[in-house]
């Protein structure tokens, strides 16, 4: 229920502009001796307050001109047993994954086996494509229409068991397309799914037999493997997930669950390898130019993602990268070509931990030499953040609005949870784990707008409408809401377990993250972060997300 599935990591509603591949600048001049060490401090300066000592932690890697210039471990690597990480050790890299199952794919067209444009059944005869034409390009490019098995209800509760492949695609191939095939970009595993099926099928081998002898072993990647199939024993950190207070061991996941879309292991020195490959081995360069060319929609619109890699910009400068986030796990991979800078980050927790995006975002801009701005947050009174709430406009047909949450100002998303700002001024408030702000503008003592930077650009707004009402939160006794505390079952396997920590109130759906919630009244709360509200009736709890609504007695 309260799944959101990993997407452009810039994204917010508007994503970067074009991208195509172009040549790498490694060629570039070694940096000296004194340049190395002043940059490496510079980097670990700005990294490594993310990283708490006793939390999980991540491994950061950072590469310029084919220089390693930062190679550090932070944290845990398992909080349990009191392991501290250690640079070396391997990590599940989650949706990471897809790049190298993109370039499996290229491999094969390459040799003249496949192309992008063949219809999915031509390979899959038996898929039902309900009349439409799906091509292994709307697979790549995530644009087939095609129902994400990882966002189905209940799908986390399924999570733990092991499956077959076969299997995971009979839980999706039956469901209605959400959109024609090319028309609009929806992040989708199901479509990564489809393409390791594709390999196998084409090349006669197993996924993970493929990728070790056409990618991991050419390119001594000798610690890169699909899980449970490595190629020897290695050092690897441990996946933690959070508990009411702290973390525990991550939560389970089966075999197959990721399969060609996530199920991958690395370490950041082969991913280091896998970066200096890019682009120059492997395939042809025609290839690789089209994987780094943004997908156009039908009605020629850039999706800003190529083949298994995202298209974004990090202070104006075009980058190439890709996050993952798997139980356990997240990670984030970005190579920005013009300045010879690749960042991996592989962190060991999931939910409650470090954002490896954020991390590697920001260690890319010290090493292209245009640092993000530190954001610091301070308190502003409800007058305040009435003063900036309200609709803008951006170029005619872009509209953000915002709305007082409380004592904060969110962005109103749709299909999506609202978005939690942060105040840095009365004017400025920036998205916390991102590198992205706003400043609103006044003249006379009324705000008239609102710029958005983005990843170096500035999106200027126009104020066009009024907010819509605040949502205030409630007070209410603490006594009150216990008599809500309890178990509710919102269908079979599904249970709602609502509990009180002090004076902070939560839910938490099976096999899925504790939530917070507010209080609106004394029978109605609501989630920040998700776009979820939930009130109680005698023994019923209801429970509303986006569009969706479900009810359940207690148990």
């Amino acid at each position: 229920m309260f799944i959101r599935t990993a997407i452009c990591a810039a994204a917010l509603l508007l994503c970067a502009p074009h991208i195509a591949f172009a040549a790498d600048a490694n060629q570039g001049k070694p940096l000296t001796k004194r340049a190395l060490e002043d940059l490496s401090f510079r980097l670990h300066a700005t990294v490594a307050p993310y990283f708490p000592a006793e939390a999980p932690g991540g491994i950061v890697l950072v590469v310029k001109n084919g220089q390693t210039v930062l190679r550090r471990a932070y944290g845990m690597a398992d909080t349990t047993k009191g392991v501290k990480m250690a640079p070396e050790m391997a990590m599940r890299i989650g949706s990471m994954t897809k790049q190298f199952t993109a370039t499996g794919i290229l491999l094969l067209a390459d040799e003249g086996k496949l192309s992008v444009e063949d219809e999915i059944t031509t390979y899959l005869p038996d898929y039902p494509t309900q009349g439409k034409r799906i091509t292994i390009e709307h697979l790549l490019t995530h644009t087939s229409g095609i129902v994400s098995y990882t966002g189905k209800p209940g799908y986390a509760q399924r999570a733990p068991q092991d499956t077959t492949v076969a299997a995971q695609i009979d839980s999706f191939k039956n469901d209605p397309l959400q959109f024609e095939p090319g028309s609009a970009w929806r992040y989708n595993n199901s479509g990564y799914y489809l393409l390791g099926a594709i390999i196998e099928k084409v090349s006669g081998l197993p996924y993970h037999q493929f990728l070790a002898q056409r990618i991991f072993e050419p390119l001594a990647m000798a610690h890169t493997a699909y899980e449970g199939h490595e190629r020897g024993e290695w050092p690897s950190a441990a996946g933690h997930s959070p508990l009411e207070k702290g973390f525990g061991a991550a939560r389970p996941l089966g075999k197959n669950q990721s399969y060609a879309g996530g199920e991958l292991v690395s370490t950041v020195d082969d991913l280091a390898k896998w970066d200096a490959a890019v682009g120059r081995q492997l395939l042809k360069p025609a290839t690789w130019q089209r994987a780094f060319t943004s997908y156009k929609l039908a009605d020629g619109k850039d999706s800003h993602y190529g083949y298994g890699w995202e298209l974004t910009l990090i202070q104006g400068e075009p980058t190439i990268g890709h996050s993952g986030s798997t139980r356990g796990f997240r990670s984030y991979g970005l190579r920005v070509p013009s300045k010879g800078v690749y960042v991996a980050v592989l962190t060991n927790g999931d939910a409650g931990t470090v954002v490896p995006d954020v991390v590697a975002r920001r260690a890319a801009a010290v090493a292209i030499g245009k640092p993000l701005p530190e954001f610091r947050e301070v308190a502003l009174d409800a007058a305040a953040i009435d003063a900036v709430a309200g609709a803008y406009t951006f170029e005619k047909d872009t509209q953000r609005v915002f709305r007082r949450d409380g004592e904060f100002l969110s962005l109103l998303r749709p299909n999506r949870g609202p978005l939690v700002l942060r105040a840095m001024s009365a004017n400025e408030f920036f998205v916390p784990d991102t590198a992205d702000w706003f400043v609103f503008q006044r003249e006379g003592g009324k705000v008239t707008g609102v710029t958005y930077h983005q990843d170096g650009r500035a999106l200027n707004h126009v104020r066009s409408g009024e907010a819509p009402p605040p949502r205030i939160v409630a007070k209410i006794a603490d006594a009150v809401f216990d008599a809500h505390a309890g178990r509710y079952e919102i269908q079979p396997g599904m249970v709602f377990e609502v509990t009180r920590d002090g004076s902070r109130y939560f839910v938490q759906p099976s096999g899925q993250r504790r939530v917070e919630i507010f209080p609106l009244s004394e029978t109605r709360f609501f989630a920040r972060d998700v776009d979820a509200e939930l009130s109680f009736e005698g023994q019923t709890l209801r429970f509303t997300q986006g569009s969706r609504h479900f009810s359940g007695r207690r148990i």
